[in-house]
């Protein structure tokens, strides 16, 4: 008989960004081993993505005030009548935090919390006074009498020790589903994408200033090269990034566009010559990984959290100010053809033999198994 599994998410849909992709992945590929239940909150999207989470079953609450901490009475009863053997709640600030360790001092059974990034110094600095608030409140104690804390990283692991919590922490990345076919390095574009979010984390309006340096330097190959930034808008941050690129007079040389799924996603991924990630905060970039599986060479900040890149030679490291982005962009300007498909194809590598979903549910799956005492303890786990 298969133990339940029930995983906590505050969004099911686009609208939670990378989370849409890696919680439901993460979830999907705990299923070959638990019966998986996911409880979640609706927002303006959960009804057209929902279908994207089958065969697992999703439980959907509506939300009353205050609707940006996700209250529900709906939520709080069944969660406190689940008789789930494990329960993984993903991110943090929200009405779940406060009830999970209710529930397992009631059932006397373990959770797992997954910041995915919530913890990073920026993050933290964002919202200061509310976040220390809810710290004090609740959240403390909810990432306190966690069975065991995922950190998707070392630097989130150092976050994790710096708050002082002593809890065991498994170190597992973000995964992705590899393209059937091995991809096109033979390409004669010349385009740098950005597709992901838009948001101020994001760095992108220095990113729009590292490009009108480069635009405006001597290097002649700049001018075979265009800029698209494509993502969900959040805020309207792309009607700032798109003024900021007016004000510098270079609207016409760059295309900033709105989210792009599916086969317009592709489209994007498989035009572009180069990926960039120029952000402030990230916990662990699935864009940058989407991007490594078409072979693009990377470039992006240490604040994605991916020192294998650099390692591996797969990405170029750049600092978060716009001179240091623009001497990023150049360098990959600087590259023929054949140096650039070299630095994708070490990219593709790095996620074939490291970030495969299939390698990373096994990973999961221990840290749950271990939890209850059905195996030994993964060496993922550092306690």
């Amino acid at each position: 008989m298969q133990n339940n599994l029930t995983v906590i998410t505050g969004s099911a849909s686009r609208l939670s960004g990378g989370f849409f992709t890696s919680v439901r992945k993460l979830s999907m590929e705990a299923a070959g081993d638990y019966e998986v239940d996911v409880m979640t909150f609706r927002d303006s999207l959960t009804d057209r993505d929902s279908s994207e989470w089958k065969p697992l079953k999703l439980s959907i609450h509506d939300t009353s005030f205050p609707k940006s901490f996700c209250f529900s009475e709906t939520f709080r009863k069944e969660l406190m009548a689940s008789g789930a053997d494990i329960i993984h709640n993903h991110g943090l600030w929200l009405y779940p935090s406060l009830l999970l360790p209710l529930w397992s001092r009631k059932h006397k059974r373990p959770y797992v919390v997954s910041p995915r990034g919530m913890l990073d110094q920026w993050a933290l600095r964002n919202s200061r006074l509310i976040k220390r608030l809810a710290m004090v409140l609740f959240e403390r104690r909810h990432l306190a009498n966690a069975a065991c804390i995922h950190a998707l990283n070392e630097s989130e692991h150092k976050s994790i020790r710096a708050l002082g919590l002593r809890n065991p922490v498994c170190i597992i990345p973000n995964g992705i589903d590899l393209p059937p076919d091995a991809p096109n390095t033979n390409k004669s574009g010349k385009n740098l994408l950005y597709l992901g979010r838009i948001h101020p984390k994001k760095n992108l309006s220095s990113l729009i200033k590292a490009w009108d340096m480069v635009i405006h330097s001597e290097n002649t190959k700049t001018s075979e090269w265009t800029l698209t930034i494509a993502g969900w808008d959040q805020g309207g941050h792309a009607e700032e990034l798109k003024a900021l690129a007016h004000e510098l007079g270079i609207s016409r040389k760059v295309e900033i566009s709105g989210p792009a799924f599916g086969e317009q996603k592709e489209h994007l991924l498989t035009n572009a010559s180069a990926f960039i990630m120029p952000s402030l905060s990230e916990g662990l970039p699935m864009n940058v990984l989407e991007a490594w599986s078409r072979g693009l060479p990377c470039i992006y900040t240490p604040h994605c959290n991916l020192p294998e890149g650099y390692q591996a030679n797969a990405a170029i490291r750049t600092s978060i100010d716009p001179t240091s982005i623009k001497n990023g962009i150049l360098r990959v300007m600087y590259m023929n053809n054949a140096e650039r498909a070299a630095m994708g194809s070490r990219g593709y590598e790095l996620v074939k033999d490291r970030f495969q979903w299939d390698i990373i549910g096994k990973q999961m799956i221990g840290v749950y198994n271990w939890l209850q005492g059905k195996s030994g303890k993964p060496a993922c786990v550092l306690t």
